[in-house]
């Protein structure tokens, strides 16, 4: 649980400081025969810095809540 805490941890820092990336994609708009025509797309995703924050948050939770307890009886 520990180890798990420690990468949404990293997950959120990381969300934080990149708030968004793009991709592309290619779309087939003409095939005749030989000839093919295609248009790259592009694609945008974003979200507030906010939702990295909370990503952190619950890193952080499982980090303090995620300790082994000793078994002493």
């Amino acid at each position: 649980m520990k180890s798990a805490g420690i990468v949404i941890l990293i997950v959120g820092l990381l969300m934080t400081l990149y708030t968004g990336f793009t991709y592309v994609t290619k779309e087939k708009v003409v095939d005749l025969g030989e000839l093919e025509v295609t248009k790259d797309n592009q694609h945008t995703v974003n979200w507030q810095p906010y939702v990295g924050i909370g990503v952190m948050a619950i890193g952080g939770a499982f980090l303090l809540l995620g300790r082994k307890k000793s078994l002493t009886t």
